[in-house]
This record gives structure tokens, C-alpha cells and sequence, in this order.
């Protein structure tokens, strides 16, 4: 059986994603997040869909930062055994 992490890193390598990127999109996600929740401040009307969407791309970071990491163990194991 084919575990679903295997095959989500075995796919992110192959389209050329490294532990860097996920890092960077985890970082760019807070900040869109923060982007998002400041903007909503400053509106006078539907601010309730703003704060939604920045808790919504807020969520993303963690998931980013996962990846970052299951790419990054990944990559030291291609080092240490060579493939």
C-alpha cells in the first residue's frame, strides 16, 4: 500500500518544489492573512468577508510549513542515501 505522504512529496519533487518553497508559501500565506485582516480595519462595509478570508489564508501557513518540513527530512535522506 502506497501511503498518501509518499505520493504528495514524490509529486512535489518531481514539479521541482523544495522544504524552501513550502517555507517561503507558509510565510506568504501569514502575510497575506495579516494583509487581508488590516484592510478589513480601514473598510466601512463587508468587513465580516475580509476577516473570513484572512483566517481563511491564515489557515494555510500550517499546512505549508508541514510540507516544508516532510520535504525537508526528505531532502537529508536523498543526501545521507544517495538517490
Amino acid at each position: 500500500m502506497i501511503s498518501l505522504e509518499a505520493t504528495v512529496l514524490t509529486i512535489l519533487r518531481k514539479k521541482g518544489v523544495t522544504s524552501d518553497h513550502m517555507f517561503a508559501a507558509g510565510l506568504i500565506s501569514i502575510a497575506l492573512s495579516v494583509i487581508s485582516w488590516a484592510a478589513s480595519l480601514n473598510a466601512s462595509e463587508s468587513t465580516d468577508r475580509a476577516d473570513r478570508w484572512g483566517i481563511f489564508v491564515g489557515e494555510w501557513a500550517p499546512s505549508f510549513f508541514a510540507l516544508g518540513v516532510a520535504l525537508r527530512v526528505d531532502e537529508k535522506q536523498d543526501v545521507k542515501g544517495g538517490r
